[in-house]
């Protein structure tokens, strides 16, 4: 019998999900975001359960691209993040990768390649973020040298990105909108991309050519309340392991590392096979929830790299071998998340590959 931490990936939630962000904005275009291990649920299992609904897919880099080209993806993909060397275009031209145009360098790497076929390249626009992209005053040069390249293709698409979407109420967003839309106003019929997860659930007006989902179908909102569009979305990975050692403990007597935790009455504790070392947070403090058999049980003691402990005294009956879940279908990786504070994305993305898949 094998060690029984694992994550289950829901497929069709995952599917669910994209189709919700798809049915929210039909005249988009929407490209799933598989960067990063696809959150975390595995990239080329990801890109494969969509292939058949994604037109396109987000990546950060490079590598990432050619692991889902070997894996028999089809569609374009984009590299968000662009080259990092000048050689990645003739890659990007072989390969049929889709390019983030964000800084000069970049740009002439496409101007001066030496390649065959064109690139479908995306204009970077930095419109308050100051992440990445042109000032807004440089964008219409850029844009023209592209164009009259041999080796971009027409349509080239013009993309930014939101600081605040996932804060409805921010005024920022309508700053950048503004800015956004000042900076393309000279621009004929232009392809254009904004909307992230939290701006394609809550802010319609912020919808255009390209919408580019993430987080939202992986099945955790945005949002930190209640929200219509984010409340209808499946979580995709349940992290779940087992109960493997159970004891029972005196009043006065401490749990785990460093004695942190002290019982302050006679005590069950659950031991768990899952820690740091599969991705659970080392900073979760006492009173972090732990469904155990179902029900809602706090964590106590530290967080260790293979094990966490549990206070189960108020079950009725508990054993070793009985099922635990971390986060996923009954306790939304979010509220785990606010006790570490931290975000669910973290989380879900720095799911180790120690962590068995089990894909269903």
């Amino acid at each position: 019998m094998s060690r029984p931490t694992q994550a289950t990936i829901d497929l069709q939630a995952l599917r669910d999900n994209f189709t919700l962000a798809q049915s929210l904005a039909t005249d988009s275009q929407t490209m799933p975001m598989v960067k990063a291990n696809a959150y975390g649920h595995g990239m080329v299992e990801v890109a494969q359960a969509l292939a058949d609904l994604a037109p396109a897919f987000g990546v950060a880099c490079i590598e990432e691209a050619l692991e889902l080209r070997d894996a028999g993806i089809c569609q374009p993909i984009l590299l968000l993040e662009g080259t990092f060397s000048a050689d990645e275009v003739n890659t990007a031209a072989l390969k049929g990768l889709w390019l983030m145009v964000e800084n000069h360098l970049q740009k002439e790497a496409v101007l001066n390649a030496d390649i065959a076929q064109p690139v479908n390249v995306w204009l970077g626009v930095d419109t308050g973020m100051h992440r990445l992209g042109f000032p807004p005053e440089e964008v219409a040069e850029v844009f023209q040298s592209l164009s009259d390249s041999r080796n971009v293709n027409d349509q080239i698409v013009i993309a930014s990105h939101f600081a605040c979407a996932e804060d409805l109420d921010n005024d920022f967003t309508a700053v950048q909108l503004a800015t956004f839309g000042n900076t393309i106003s000279g621009f004929d019929s232009v392809k254009t991309s904004l909307a992230n997860s939290a701006s394609i659930l809550g802010r319609p007006d912020t919808h255009r050519d390209w919408n580019r989902p993430g987080y939202m179908i992986y099945g955790a909102s945005p949002f930190d309340h209640a929200q219509e569009n984010g409340d209808k979305l499946k979580p995709v990975m349940t992290l779940s392991s087992a109960v493997i050692s159970v004891r029972n403990i005196e009043a006065g007597e401490k749990v785990g590392y460093s004695g942190k935790w002290c019982a302050e009455r006679p005590t069950t504790i659950a031991t768990i096979g899952i820690g740091y070392g599969d991705g659970y947070p080392r900073t979760a403090p006492k009173g972090t929830p732990v469904l155990v058999n179902g029900i809602e049980c706090p964590l106590v003691g530290s967080v260790s790299m293979d094990m966490i402990t549990v206070d189960v005294t108020d079950l009725k009956t508990v054993a070793i071998g009985d099922s635990v879940e971390l986060w996923g279908k009954q306790l939304p990786v979010n509220r785990v998340a606010e006790y570490c504070a931290t975000l669910g994305y973290e989380l879900l993305t720095r799911m180790p590959l120690r962590v068995p898949r089990i894909y269903k």
